[in-house]
């Protein structure tokens, strides 16, 4: 039997945004969070302290095509929170437990491209997003960091392109939002 998960805290999360742009200009210039990194004009990656990010924006589709649910790709508002781990041995642990559980996995394990994070994301009762992540990118003053724009591609979703996916890996390919089934 596997072993529950033990946290050492609150990490990340992640937004759906109707206007990324705006987002990023009122997360930068009103409450002074500072860009890690972008995919394209899809996420935005911005930081207040040494993680490499504290709240990611993932932009919606701005076709009006908006689903109504606890959560859906493409709804503005909450896309996922997060919890750390200290390890992919630590992941692996939790994903065999979630799955001794009935817990549903939504994607991962994987690794993301900005961040380079370690990711496995799940749902909780009431369907919302729950994601353990571990090894992200930290930016201090002796490990610093230049914000860059990563291609919208699956090196930037996973760079282990579902290798070790522990569910089936989702139909990939750029849908106007990136990683609109596994961000951050």
């Amino acid at each position: 039997m596997a072993t529950r998960p033990c946290p050492r805290r609150l990490g990340h999360v992640v937004l759906n945004v109707r206007d990324l742009a705006a987002s990023v200009r009122f997360y930068t210039d009103i409450v002074g969070l500072e860009i890690s990194d972008y995919i394209e004009d899809q996420m935005a990656f911005l930081r207040c302290g040494h993680d490499h990010h504290d709240l990611a924006l993932a932009q919606i589709p701005t076709d009006g095509s908006l689903r109504e649910a606890t959560y859906a790709p493409g709804r503005p508002g909450m896309e996922h929170f997060s919890y750390e781990l200290g390890s992919l041995a630590e992941i692996e642990e939790a994903a065999r437990y979630l799955q001794e559980q009935g817990v549903e996995i939504v994607r991962g394990i994987g690794k993301h491209g900005p961040g380079e994070n370690l990711f496995l994301v799940f749902k909780d009762p009431d369907g919302n997003y729950c994601e353990f992540y571990a090894e992200m990118v930290q930016v201090t003053p002796e490990q610093p960091h230049v914000a860059r724009v990563w291609r919208n591609d699956l090196a930037a979703f996973d760079q282990w392109h579902f290798s070790r996916f522990v569910v089936p890996a989702p139909d990939w390919g750029p849908r106007g939002g990136g990683e609109q089934e596994g961000q951050a």
